[in-house]
């Protein structure tokens, strides 16, 4: 899956491959450093930036909607 942001894709598959050896070959044996802590940062600030300009609100992406009155409600528009 690619990111939210098109400028934070290399980015998100960075960390991920990153991330995902870092669990496997170390974080599993016991060693608890983080060698992509950096390259994690550098992507939540893309992450966010890309949030900002499509002026998203997060609170919106954690909001219940399945099962409420809201599923079957049409979109607001943002003027």
């Amino acid at each position: 899956m690619d990111s939210v942001g098109k400028d934070c894709k290399e980015l998100k598959h960075a960390y991920e491959n990153c991330f995902n050896e870092w669990f496997s070959e170390s974080f599993l044996k016991g060693k608890k450093d983080d060698p992509c802590a950096e390259l994690f940062r550098t992507y939540q600030e893309c992450i966010k930036k890309a949030i900002k300009e499509k002026n998203l609100n997060l609170w919106e992406l954690q909001r219940d909607v399945l099962g409420t009155s809201s599923e079957k409600a049409a979109p607001t528009s943002k003027s």
